[in-house]
């Protein structure tokens, strides 16, 4: 058996009003995939910080090779070999890709001067030797998601670590590129690295980790040999409970079309086209899901549909009716729900209770408001109804929305759209940052409501669940819809595909 390269004992960390870690174990193998998976604020982006230095534990210790370390901030854990591939990426759009990699570890060349050459030829044989294929005089805002990954894989290579964090490191990528990152996993394992994956995707830990440890609220409930378990075993450990992986649904029976959009054009807030002659139709009793990699106008067109961005081209009707234009409170009145991509800007007033955001947008209506006065005893009522029905874990309606987990945030805005029984409900990203049970809770309301006629048009950025939930699936790529497939019909390799173009390469190639 490998000699454990991490041991992490009794770790416990506290933040305000919130046992982050409550005396959390985690023993790494040296030379192994080890995923790190747990319910959404179940610590184990904390855990991992506190070993990349940005959080000091308040208790416990942390043994790297064999010998006790203070990890006090993340310049000690690089010195040691600890390497961190952050969600968001650390890295500055104008330089290049050797540019970032060396920045803050330049080489010189008489002291004086940046020795580019050498770091040039460096990173290149990094980039060989583990198969990361990066170009280093591309500039970053030039390159796709998958090459931005692979460039913050090879910086923290550079500067010499052995032990590599990856916080949710497939969330934004295509399924080829997530092949391709695995594929990198294995060529570092095969090189002596140790890799820590914090994931939600069972299927990924299945596939690529050796072994796996369950962290629930805060505590680790276990680790096991991913070989010994099942999926369905390993969400239990995680939620404590048995939980509905894939999404139960019977055939749609489409109706009329609900909301029909044809030809629709907008800018971006540079005044670049974003949105691009876009048609679709969304029918009753339906789920169409679009599909595309993050930034090829969803987000900009969603705001069209809502409201929120105008048109510079092209019409929306609603059950026949044109609503181009409209503001966005025009076009909740015509009984439009929309469950937006970032709930923080968009969906909740933070400093808000949660009593004062479960009726936001429909706060000026009957029963919540008559002769401009608000009926304060019905929205308490309403409110504390709503956070049994949809399982929002909070002390009471009176704390702020800011209070609450992201998952228990997104609970707020489900309940306040599907509680107005709209006719047309737009969700976009609907289970970002949710855990593995609130996911089960909100694609079975999902379900519920087409089952119940409504037209339903969702946005995510997780392949699987729009695979699973859609009906339909518009591709979305550069702007434009550049095909609308049964779900049945297609594969995620087949989307993969035409999400990225190459479909479309492929056909100007002939």
């Amino acid at each position: 058996m490998a000699e454990n390269i991490l041991e992490m004992r009794n770790i416990t960390k506290v933040f305000p009003g919130v046992k982050a870690n409550d005396n959390v174990n985690l023993q790494v193998r040296k030379g192994e995939i080890h995923a790190l998976v747990g319910e959404n604020g179940a610590g184990k982006s904390t855990l991992m910080n506190i070993l990349y230095g940005l959080y000091a534990p308040d208790e416990g210790d942390i043994l790297y090779n064999g010998e006790k370390v203070d990890l006090n901030d993340p310049m000690k854990a690089i010195e040691l070999g600890i390497g961190m591939v952050h969600q968001h990426f650390k890295l500055v759009d104008p330089l290049t890709v050797v540019e970032n990699i060396i920045l803050g570890s330049e080489p010189r060349k008489n002291t004086l001067f940046i020795d580019k050459k050498s770091a040039t030829k460096e990173v290149q044989e990094i980039s060989d030797k583990y198969g990361l294929r990066v170009d280093p005089n591309s500039r970053i805002e030039n390159v796709s998601v998958g090459m931005q990954q692979r460039v913050e894989i090879v910086k923290i290579l550079y500067r010499g670590a052995e032990l590599l964090i990856f916080d949710e490191p497939t969330a934004v990528l295509t399924p080829q590129e997530i092949e391709e990152l695995f594929e990198i996993f294995r060529s570092l394992k095969e090189q002596g690295k140790t890799i820590i994956f914090i994931t939600h995707k069972l299927g990924e830990v299945k596939e690529i980790s050796d072994r796996l440890t369950v962290l629930r609220n805060g505590q680790s409930v276990g680790t096991v040999e991913t070989s010994t378990v099942s999926k369905e075993e390993v969400a239990k450990m995680m939620v404590g409970r048995e939980v509905l992986l894939r999404v139960d649904k019977d055939v749609a029976k489409p109706k009329d079309v609900v909301l029909k959009v044809d030809g629709l054009s907008a800018k971006d807030s540079r005044g670049v086209p974003i949105v691009k002659d876009i048609s679709l139709d969304v029918r009753g009793g339906e789920i169409l899901g679009i599909a595309g990699v993050e930034g090829n106008g969803q987000t900009e067109l969603i705001e069209v549909l809502t409201g929120l961005r105008q048109a510079t081209n092209g019409n929306i009707f609603f059950s026949g009716q044109d609503i181009t234009g409209l503001t966005p409170r025009q076009i909740k009145e015509h009984k439009i729900g929309h469950i937006p991509e970032d709930r923080q800007k968009r969906g909740l007033v933070l400093d808000f209770d949660l009593a004062e955001n479960m009726i936001l947008g429909y706060h000026y209506q009957k029963p919540f408001a008559s002769n401009y006065r608000m009926n304060y005893n019905h929205i308490i009522d309403y409110t504390k109804e709503l956070i049994s029905e949809y399982d929002v874990r909070t002390p009471g309606y009176h704390v702020q929305a800011r209070s609450l987990s992201g998952g228990n945030q997104q609970k707020v805005i489900i309940a306040r759209e599907f509680s107005q029984e709209p006719e047309l409900l737009i969700a976009s990203q609907p289970t970002r940052g949710v855990d593995i049970g609130a996911i089960e809770f909100i694609h079975q309301n999902l379900i519920e409501q087409r089952d119940q006629g409504k037209a339903i048009l969702v946005v995510s950025a997780d392949l699987n669940e729009i695979m699973s939930l859609s009906d339909r699936i518009a591709v979305i790529y550069d702007g434009s819809i550049v095909d609308v497939v049964n779900s049945e019909e297609v594969d995620e390799y087949q989307l993969g595909a035409l999400m990225t173009g190459s479909n479309l390469e492929k056909e100007a190639s002939k």
